[in-house]
């Protein structure tokens, strides 16, 4: 017989200030872009802790139909005072390398980033993208746009997310 024990784990420090970032996260959004069709979707974010300086980091999307739209996992690292970085995979052949800020105003957390994108020789062009999170107690709202196919920095995405 298999016994399974629960892991005892410690938030890093440095991880303090994101502290109720760590959790999964539900609810719906909609999206836009100039070359295509306005469109809405479900969506799932996960911060887990998993005992190391880095949140490990999932999102997922699926249409109102509950039909797979879009995933991504990565690490989200505060590796000085004020400042945020994530690093993110994607399966459409695309890495994000973001930096920016984190601030923190009347418990609100707000984590803005610029990224740099990497793609395979098959990836859609994706030269820069901006991503915004804002946490205001169990509500998490997301902001991200890009400049994509020759369409410069623009809004794509929005959504409004509950704690699970």
């Amino acid at each position: 017989m298999i016994r399974h024990y629960p892991r005892r784990v410690t938030l890093a420090p440095n991880l303090t200030p994101i502290a109720s970032l760590v959790g999964t996260w539900t609810g719906t959004g909609s999206g836009e872009y100039p070359t295509i069709d306005p469109f809405d979707y479900t969506e799932t974010i996960t911060f887990e802790d998993i005992g190391k300086p880095f949140l490990a980091y999932q999102q997922r999307t699926r249409s109102p139909e509950g039909v797979p739209m879009h995933t991504e996992t990565g690490f989200l690292r505060l590796p000085a005072e004020g400042v945020a970085e994530f690093t993110i995979a994607q399966p459409t052949g695309h890495t994000e390398l973001c930096a920016g800020v984190l601030e923190i105003v009347d418990g609100v957390i707000e984590l803005r980033m610029s990224g740099v994108v990497a793609g395979t020789a098959t990836a859609k062009s994706v030269e820069a993208t901006e991503r915004r999170y804002r946490l205001d107690g169990d509500n998490l709202r997301t902001d991200f746009a890009m400049a994509a196919v020759g369409v410069p920095m623009t809004h794509h995405l929005t959504s409004e997310l509950g704690r699970a």
